[in-house]
C-alpha cells in the first residue's frame, strides 16, 4: 500500500526516468531494484491469481496451473524474466515467449539463468492458448513506436485467448507497468495493445492511467511502490508538482468536517442555486437535494413559480423563491428582492434551459464566487466566453463535458485531445477555474505564481452516466464553494498561497465535491449494483458514502 503523498504524484515517462537515473547514480544497483521490484509483483500477482485456499495449496497443485510469461527485450522484460523464475519455484508451471534477437543484457541475463532452471521457452503466442494466466512484460515505459507486424499479431492472438476460454470465464492478464502498446504520457494505443485485467504500475502512477483513450486496457490498476526516496521525486517533479492524482486523504482533508462550537448558519455558507424549469424540475430538485447534502448553512433555490410548491415539501430546509416564467415555463428574471451581496456563492444552470439570456449577466455581475453548469454554459458559449470570464473580479468555476467545453472554447486543441493540456488552456485564457468532466475528471485552475495546477480524479464509475447526475454536482460543489467562501471571510488571518499541496478554499472545495460526487457513486453501484444508480439515490448517498468513508 503506497503512502497518500507517493499516491499523488503523476508522472511522464522523462521524468520517471531521470527518478530512476537519481536512484542510480546514488549507488542503487539496477540488478537489485529489478530484484526488488519483481518481487513485489509476485506478491501483487499471487494476492489477485489466487484465492486464499488456492495460497496454501501445494506444490503440485499449483504445478497444474499454467503461466505464460512475455518478456520484452528490455527491463521490463528483465522484470518479467525475475518474476517467470520466482513463480517457478513456487511450483507453477512456466512458459516464456521472448520472441526479440536483441535484448539488453541484464535482461538476456536473466533469460539465460531462467533457461538454466529448465524453465520452458516457447515459439510462438500460440502456446499460451492453455494457460491460465498471463503476465505481460513486453513494452512499459517510454514506448513511443506502434507496435506492427508479428509482435502485433502476437498481442492480437493473446487478447482473442484470453477472450475465448471456456465456460464463458476471461483469462487474467497482468501487465507490468503499463499493458503493452499503451503509450506511458498520453494513453494512446500504439498500433495494437494488450488488453489486461490487472495493472501493476511501478513507483508513481503515470499520466496514461489519467486518459480516457487507455483505460479499457488497463483493468484493475494497482500502484506497487518500491521506495522512491521522495528527496528524488521532488528534485524532478519539484516541491510543490503543477500535476497530480486527487487522494482520498487529500479530498478529505479539504472538506468542512470540524466546525466551530460557535457555528451558526450564517457562518456556514449561504448558496444561491437557480435552477429548473417546468420541463426539467428534476434538476432544480437534484441539485437542492446536492446542495443541502454538502452542509451549507443556508440555501436559497430560484426556480420557476410554477414548481416551487411541488418542490417544498421536499427541500424542508431550503428557501424556494418563486420566479416569474417564460411562456415555455422557464425562469424569465429573478426577483428584485434577491440581493446578490447577501450570498457567498452563486450556482446556476441545471435545467434552466436558454430561454433568459439576462440572467447570465446578472449572476456574471455578482461580487461572490459563480458556478456555472449546463445551460449556464450553454448561455455563455453564446457570446464571447474568455472575455466576459476576464472580465469578472471574483471566482468563476465551469463544469463542462467535452461537449459543452468544445462549444466554449472551439479553438483550443491538445495533442490526442487530453482533457488535462484542455483543461489547462481554457484556465489560463479565461481565469476560470474549468472541471473537464469525463471518467477521469480533469480540473484546472487559473494561473498562480506562474503555474497553472491540474489535478485528476482517479476514481469514477459509468454509474455517472446518467441525466441527473451532474445536477447533483452542481449542488453539491455551489454549497461546498458558499461554505469556503464564508470559512475565507471569516477568517482575516487567511493569508496562504497556493499550491497544489495547499490549494486555495475555493479550489480545495471544487476538488473535495468531484472526489465526493464520485465515491458517492461507487458507494451506491456497490449497494444496488451499476445500474440502480438513478440520481434521486445518488443524491441520497453522499453522506452515508462519507461516512463509511471516514470510518473505514
Amino acid at each position: 500500500m503506497a503512502n497518500p503523498i507517493i499516491e499523488s504524484f503523476l508522472v511522464t515517462a522523462e521524468e520517471m526516468q531521470r527518478i530512476e537515473s537519481r536512484m542510480f547514480a546514488a549507488g542503487m544497483p539496477v540488478p537489485a531494484l529489478m530484484e526488488k521490484v519483481s518481487g513485489r509483483i509476485v506478491q501483487w500477482f499471487m494476492r489477485r491469481f489466487l484465492s486464499p485456499d488456492q495460497g496454501r495449496a501445494s506444490t503440485t497443485d499449483r504445478a497444474r496451473r499454467k503461466i505464460g510469461i512475455l518478456a520484452g527485450p528490455g527491463h521490463n522484460g528483465g522484470d518479467a524474466l525475475v518474476i517467470a523464475r520466482e513463480l517457478h519455484h513456487w511450483g507453477f508451471d512456466i512458459r516464456v515467449y521472448q520472441p526479440f534477437s536483441r535484448c539488453k543484457p541484464l535482461s538476456e541475463q536473466q533469460a539465460n539463468y531462467a533457461k538454466s532452471l529448465g524453465i520452458l521457452f516457447v515459439e510462438s503466442a500460440e502456446d499460451f492458448a492453455d494457460c491460465d494466466a498471463v503476465i505481460d512484460g513486453w513494452f512499459g515505459l517510454g514506448l513511443t513506436r506502434p507496435i506492427t507486424g508479428d509482435r502485433a499479431a502476437d498481442i492480437h492472438t493473446i487478447n482473442q485467448q484470453s477472450h475465448q476460454q471456456s465456460h464463458q470465464q476471461s483469462r487474467p492478464v497482468f501487465s507490468i507497468d503499463l499493458p503493452s502498446g499503451i503509450h506511458t504520457d498520453t494513453g494512446e494505443i500504439m498500433g495494437v495493445a494488450i488488453k489486461a485485467t490487472h495493472t501493476a504500475c511501478l513507483g508513481l502512477w503515470k499520466r496514461a492511467f489519467m486518459q480516457e483513450s487507455a483505460l479499457d486496457y488497463f483493468g484493475h490498476s494497482e500502484l506497487i511502490p518500491f521506495d522512491i526516496p521522495l528527496a528524488d521525486i521532488t528534485a524532478v517533479l519539484g516541491e510543490t508538482p503543477t500535476v497530480q492524482r486527487l487522494t482520498p486523504t487529500a479530498a478529505l482533508s479539504y472538506l468542512p468536517l470540524n466546525r466551530s462550537l460557535t457555528a451558526h448558519k450564517y457562518k456556514a455558507g449561504h448558496l444561491l442555486l437557480v435552477a429548473g424549469s417546468r420541463q426539467y424540475a428534476g434538476a432544480a430538485l437534484l441539485s437542492g437535494l446536492a446542495a443541502t447534502a454538502s452542509g451549507v448553512g443556508m440555501l436559497t433555490l430560484a426556480v420557476p413559480e410554477s414548481i416551487r410548491l411541488a418542490l417544498l415539501p421536499q427541500l424542508p430546509g431550503a428557501l424556494l423563491v418563486g420566479c416569474d416564467e417564460t411562456s415555455e415555463g422557464a425562469i424569465a428574471h429573478l426577483p428584485h428582492s434577491l440581493d446578490l451581496t447577501k450570498y457567498d456563492a452563486v450556482a446556476l444552470g441545471p435545467g434552466l434551459t436558454q430561454s433568459s439570456p439576462d440572467l447570465l449577466s446578472y449572476v456574471l455581475a455578482a461580487a461572490c464566487p459563480v458556478l456555472l453548469d449546463a445551460d449556464g454554459l450553454n448561455l455563455l458559449a453564446r457570446s464571447n466566453p474568455i472575455q466576459r470570464l476576464q472580465a469578472r473580479s471574483a471566482p468563476t468555476v465551469l463544469t463542462p463535458h467535452a461537449g459543452e467545453f468544445k462549444r466554449l472554447f472551439p479553438d483550443f486543441h491538445s495533442s490526442n485531445n487530453q482533457p488535462g493540456d484542455l483543461a489547462q488552456q481554457a484556465a489560463k485564457a479565461s481565469s476560470a477555474t474549468i472541471l473537464l468532466k469525463g471518467p477521469r475528471s480533469a480540473i484546472a485552475t487559473p494561473p498562480t505564481d506562474l503555474s497553472t495546477y491540474l489535478w485528476f480524479n482517479p476514481d469514477s464509475t459509468p454509474a455517472l452516466a446518467r441525466g441527473g447526475s451532474g445536477d447533483i454536482l452542481t449542488g453539491l460543489m455551489g454549497g461546498l464553494m458558499a461554505t469556503a467562501h464564508q470559512t475565507q471571510k471569516n477568517d482575516n488571518d487567511q493569508t496562504q498561497t497556493q499550491t497544489q499541496s495547499n490549494p486555495d478554499a475555493l479550489t480545495a472545495a471544487v476538488l473535495s465535491a468531484v472526489w465526493w460526487h464520485s465515491q458517492a457513486a461507487l458507494y451506491a453501484s456497490d449497494q444496488r449494483t451499476l445500474l440502480g444508480v438513478d440520481p434521486l439515490h445518488l443524491a441520497k448517498s453522499l453522506n452515508p458514502a462519507l461516512q463509511t468513508l471516514l470510518r473505514d
